[in-house]
């Protein structure tokens, strides 16, 4: 088949999206790699920073950077403030009811642990059980398993079918009497797919079962109202959504944060200290032990303004657009398949190609200056449910265009044939 005749017709473009004025704001998007220009597909991993984050990073450590809290001098007040700004960012954004329910993490796993370990820890009993899905990251599985280990309880996990998705009726089937935590990815990062968390959240809860969100996939993609989901805990990372690394939060329902006891001690979360006891600091920053990452904040801050200055519906229907682009222009190369075919996906298509490694892919793909991920994307049993080492994944922003998704079909279409693929 040529490549014309594969040649997908393209979704229509969201009138009121300009994704050229918008790609003008990412400085990296001019970068040309092995002579081709950048087409980055790796956002599901980390995406790429706006002028604005890299700006105010730069701002803060040229003129204001100190440490935060305590000081009296002025620095130290224009930082505190700027870190204390970006939790009320943080709030405003995932609707929290109070600043004090954000927690500044190193991201989405840290964020996890913490909750395994000063929630979960305390509570858990032997035979007791802690719920979980087959689509679950790694950050999300181990602390359950840590955890589990250490107090006797039990790891149950909710099946998939062979589409990526999850069966509701059977995920409230493994909600028993001795379920203590319910856990799950609001999207996969694995398949995108987007599970029904609404629903399986309300379940838990109407059950007494905390329960615990991922949505390091979700909050680059949608508007996410904690309030209205009703979940105890909810965690996201800044670099998954243009902001810099090393840092991220935790939502957690205040009732639940103030019955947890620290999970690490030291400066900043306390407010008395002596040789007998040690008095607690108030929420959240008993939970926020040592000198923070406090340019990471800086950045997160800057980027929930960035995305609270654009124009966010027709991003999100840009990448929906980009997703089934992707679909219809993947789909009919011989020999590739698509791992993951849910009704609701966002963000991602993760895929196989006949005879050629994911790595291979990869390697040929950077050598025409496409960047995607391969391998098992930290969700090993996804990979084993489908009888596979790896997969290429390729992952979408709003600052994504339809000729990259072209050219990652070229791109995978040559290394098809590069690896001895047909030629017919």
């Amino acid at each position: 088949m040529s490549d014309a005749a594969r040649t997908p017709v393209r979704p229509a473009e969201p009138a009121a999206f300009d994704v050229e004025t918008m790609r003008r704001e990412f400085p990296v998007l001019a970068r040309r790699v092995h002579g081709h220009p950048l087409a980055y597909l790796d956002n599901g991993a980390s995406s790429q920073a706006p002028r604005r984050v890299i700006e105010a990073v730069d701002d803060y450590a040229r003129s204001h950077h100190a440490n935060v809290h305590r000081g009296v001098h002025t620095l130290s007040e224009e930082a505190t403030a700027r870190y204390e700004g970006a939790r009320d960012r943080v709030a405003r954004w995932l609707n929290a009811a109070s600043r004090t329910e954000i927690v500044f993490t190193r991201g989405t796993t840290e964020a996890v642990n913490l909750v395994a370990q000063s929630y979960a820890r305390p509570q858990l009993r032997a035979g007791d059980e802690v719920l979980i899905t087959h689509l679950e990251h790694h950050a999300n599985i181990v602390p359950w398993q840590m955890v589990c280990e250490q107090t006797g309880a039990k790891l149950v996990v909710a099946p998939i079918d062979e589409r990526g998705e999850l069966d509701p009726d059977a995920v409230e089937a493994l909600m028993g009497p001795r379920t203590r935590v319910f856990a799950c990815a609001h999207v996969s990062n694995a398949l995108g797919t987007v599970l029904p968390v609404e629903r399986l959240v309300a379940s838990a809860r109407a059950r007494g079962i905390a329960t615990l969100v991922d949505g390091a996939q979700a909050v680059p993609h949608g508007a996410v109202d904690v309030r209205a989901l009703g979940c105890d805990f909810y965690a996201f990372s800044g670099h998954k959504m243009y902001a810099p690394t090393g840092i991220g939060a935790l939502y957690g329902r205040e009732s639940m944060l103030e019955r947890m006891p620290p999970w690490q001690g030291g400066g900043d979360m306390i407010l008395t200290v002596s040789f007998e006891r040690t008095t607690y600091n108030a929420l959240p920053y008993k939970f926020e032990a040592g000198t923070p990452n406090i340019v990471g904040a800086v950045g997160l801050g800057a980027a929930i303004d960035f995305l609270g200055s654009i124009d966010l519906r027709g991003a999100h229907a840009h990448e929906a657009a980009l997703l089934e682009h992707a679909h219809a222009a993947l789909a009919p190369i011989p020999g590739l398949r698509l791992i993951g075919t849910a009704r609701r996906k966002l963000g991602l298509v993760s895929f196989v190609v006949d005879g050629v490694h994911p790595h291979d892919l990869g390697t040929v793909l950077d050598q025409d200056g496409i960047a995607i991920r391969t391998g098992h994307h930290c969700a090993m049993p996804v990979m084993d449910f489908f009888g596979i080492p790896a997969t290429a994944r390729a992952s979408f922003a709003f600052y994504n265009t339809f000729d990259e998704i072209d050219r990652l079909a070229v791109s995978v279409e040559r290394a098809r044939r590069l690896f001895g693929g047909d030629v017919g």
